[in-house]
């Protein structure tokens, strides 16, 4: 789901950098306020590593295969932590295993950074509505973990859908996209059971690390 380096004009890559500056400020001034920092900052550096090393476990799923995302997992868990986390990940993720390139970097940081931070809104926003209901819980654990995955799919369809260089395929490349949204809604449905998981063991063990995340 990287865009890589080549595939955008230069003025698109220069916008998704100026996004990248402008949400990324947002989300230090965020933690800025955060009281728990101190205890989040070691939380937020396991889960980037965790979103480093996902993009290295392959999913095959006929004609082709996915890599887990963890947008939702890392808005949730996260708050506004997740858009720098995501934003480190992708820089290492670029220049040790060229997945996606550093001329889209900002893009692929909107990506993946904007469903986290949706995410982390729909999360901490349906915890109340839910209550103590262990179903209902697992139920918006996994609507999060879905949402997060499909809707960092779709950004990535759209962005490459207008951006198509004149000189392919245009019809070709429209199966493509259409090949790898249907491919990454299994994909989302993983991941929203992966979130069930997650989520129902930190509740059991750990609870405090789904508190004050920023």
């Amino acid at each position: 789901m990287h865009v890589p380096d080549g595939l955008l004009p230069n003025i698109v890559c220069l916008s998704g950098y100026g996004l990248m500056g402008g949400l990324t400020w947002y989300s230090l001034r965020q933690i800025q306020r955060d009281k728990n920092s101190t205890e989040n900052i070691p939380k937020a550096s396991l889960l980037t590593a965790a979103f480093f090393v996902a993009s290295l476990i392959h999913i095959p799923i006929p004609p082709t295969s996915v890599h887990l995302v963890l947008c939702g997992l890392m808005g949730a868990i996260l708050g506004y932590y997740s858009f720098p986390a995501i934003l480190i990940g992708l820089f290492f993720q670029a220049i040790m295993f060229q997945h996606g390139g550093l001329s889209t970097l900002g893009i692929n940081s909107l990506i993946f950074g904007l469903p986290a931070i949706a995410s982390h809104h729909f999360f901490t926003l349906g915890k109340p509505l839910t209550g103590e209901n262990p179903v209902g819980r697992k139920i918006l654990a996994f609507i999060t973990g879905f949402s997060g995955t499909a809707l960092a799919a779709l950004l990535f369809s759209a962005i490459v859908a207008f951006n198509i260089p004149a000189d392919l395929d245009s019809p070709v490349e429209q199966a493509a996209i259409l090949a790898f949204l249907i491919s990454h809604l299994f994909l989302a449905a993983i991941e929203g059971a992966f979130m069930v998981m997650v989520i129902s063991f930190l509740e059991r063990v750990k609870p405090e690390l789904l508190h004050g995340n920023g």
